[in-house]
């Protein structure tokens, strides 16, 4: 059953629908860290195909993933989708040959028939084979995927308008029909994040110092992610819808554990309030 809750840009799923994959299923298919740092959902067998179908690429991805770490600071910070955070995923992939990858192509169409030219001595129609060909040119065109090795497909949003799913899940879908991959892989920002952009309260400037409004009132970290930023109900609402078309995808949700220094923030903060 999808759950769902509505904001005020409309409903989103929370919870993938019977479309998806079993996470029983999925969870016998992938280490147990993930599962510990991401919020998982696999659509069209995703995490079977990877698995099993491109288990060197799945690997790379699965040790960056491993690897992968973001910090209070980082969150703070200014810079949406060109923050410190997408940045720290290409230094873990670019190195392993994953590259922004772009596709194109014509389209050749090739129309038949059998036309009627006459009678034959029995008054039954004499027919010969006919044809025509014309090409629509930039049939496929512009379609781009971040990271791509392989047959293999990754995106990250972390904090983009949540239309730029619609541009990934479209990406996916036509990479895949063309037969340029096999799978693909999205990550973005899980909904238990949203506690934690509260408790952190005030908003950094990109040098690192607290933020303020010209009034002098601190600038609130919470509203700059927003409802209709990329985020997991926004992603599960589309891939619900089939948005992605025949590509199986493996979706990713970044929770709390990915951000290695929130203890010591914690410990510190309340230190601080205790003074």
């Amino acid at each position: 059953m999808t759950e769902s809750i509505t904001d005020e840009e409309g409903e989103v799923a929370e919870i993938p629908s019977v479309s998806a994959d079993s996470e029983e299923s999925v969870r016998a298919l992938l280490p147990e860290f993930v599962f510990e740092k991401f919020r998982v959902a696999s659509y069209r067998k995703a995490a079977a195909i990877l698995r099993h179908g491109m288990p060197d690429e799945f690997d790379e991805v699965l040790r960056a993933l491993q690897d992968f770490e973001i910090t209070t600071e980082m969150i703070r910070k200014p810079g949406g989708n060109e923050s410190e955070i997408p940045k720290t995923v290409s230094l873990l992939l670019r190195g392993r040959g994953w590259y922004e990858t772009t596709i194109s192509g014509d389209l050749t169409i090739t129309r038949t028939w059998r036309e009627i030219v006459g009678v034959d001595t029995k008054g039954k129609p004499k027919t010969v084979p006919k044809s025509d060909t014309f090409k629509r040119e930039k049939y496929l065109d512009g379609h781009k995927i971040d990271y791509v090795k392989n047959r293999l497909a990754f995106d990250f949003e972390w904090n983009s308008k949540d239309q730029t799913f619609d541009r990934d899940l479209y990406a996916f879908a036509a990479f895949a029909e063309a037969g340029a991959i096999d799978a693909a892989i999205i990550v973005t920002r899980d909904t238990s994040l949203n506690d934690v952009f509260r408790e952190l309260g005030q908003a950094l400037t990109k040098d690192g110092q607290p933020a303020f409004r010209d009034n002098g009132e601190p600038v609130p970290l919470m509203p700059k992610f927003g409802a209709s930023t990329t985020w997991w109900g926004k992603l599960i609402y589309r891939l619900n819808a089939g948005r992605n078309g025949g590509c199986p995808v493996l979706a990713l949700g970044i929770k709390p554990e990915c951000i290695s220094d929130l203890d010591e923030w914690r410990s510190a903060h309340s230190a601080a309030t205790e003074e």
